[in-house]
């Protein structure tokens, strides 16, 4: 399956991307500022791949004047529902609906890697003011919390992924961050707490299980839910996160 199409998966899950996939804790924007040079209140900032608008919630609240992109038909909808007064266009970072000079920041939360670089790294340069910033971050697991990494190992079992010897997800860094540019990087550690099923819904979201056989994704969630079950009594896990954040002024 293609990129872009495993991208629109989404489409068909906004409403529960939305209501269970994790937001952004505020020392990530405090680490965005600094990293990027750009106050956020009153900055120009493009948020691309916008999804639901988890992301943008959290910039408008820094006071950021913002102009979300989403590609996705079902994600823009919800995003619509969720955030009817920000700014919203149609399209993608290869692509950018945007005049030329016309923002302070560009941001990917999410969703840098759904693009293809040779051509969004360019759109950036366009798109941006000089001395203008490019961010991106990401959500992952915290590679130190065990129950976590054995999580993840066994999805990598279902999707026949190879388990590493060491978790790191400095290695999303390595595998993602384009060529050419000087990026300074910066994690940032964070968690919630939320009841087992609202977990489960979280990792459902995810595009290799939308796009996966539903009848054996179905039966791994089963299996999941019970092995958590096991494991915290009390219906409820504390899921931790180490945000990794990218910046660079193209």
């Amino acid at each position: 399956m293609t990129k872009p199409v495993q991208a629109r998966s989404f489409d068909a899950i906004a409403a529960d991307y939305d209501a269970h996939r994790p937001s952004y804790p505020p020392a990530l924007f405090d680490a965005v500022e600094e990293l990027a040079g750009v106050e956020l209140a009153g900055a120009r900032v493009a948020d691309v791949g916008a999804g639901t608008g988890l992301g943008t919630a959290r910039l408008r609240e820094r006071g950021a004047r913002i102009t979300a992109v989403e590609p996705g038909d079902g994600m823009a909808e919800q995003f619509r529902r969720s955030l009817p007064d920000v700014s919203l266009v149609r399209g993608d970072g290869n692509s950018l609906p945007l005049r030329t000079g016309s923002m302070d920041l560009i941001t990917y939360a999410q969703s840098w890697h759904w693009t293809a670089p040779a051509r969004s790294i360019p759109e950036a340069r366009r798109v941006l003011r000089p001395g203008g910033a490019l961010a991106l971050w990401w959500n992952d697991g915290d590679p130190s919390v065990e129950w976590l990494v054995d999580q993840e190992n066994r999805m990598r079992v279902f999707f026949g992924v190879e388990i590493p010897a060491v978790p790191s997800h400095r290695a999303r860094f390595r595998a993602e961050l384009p060529d050419g540019l000087d990026f300074r990087t910066r994690q940032v550690a964070w968690s919630r707490r939320v009841p087992i099923d609202a977990h489960v819904a979280n990792l459902a979201t995810h595009s290799d299980f939308l796009i996966g056989d539903p009848a054996a994704v179905r039966d791994y969630f089963d299996r999941e839910r019970a092995l958590l079950t096991a494991l915290f009594p009390d219906g409820e896990v504390e899921e931790a996160y180490l945000v990794s954040l990218a910046v660079a002024h193209p």
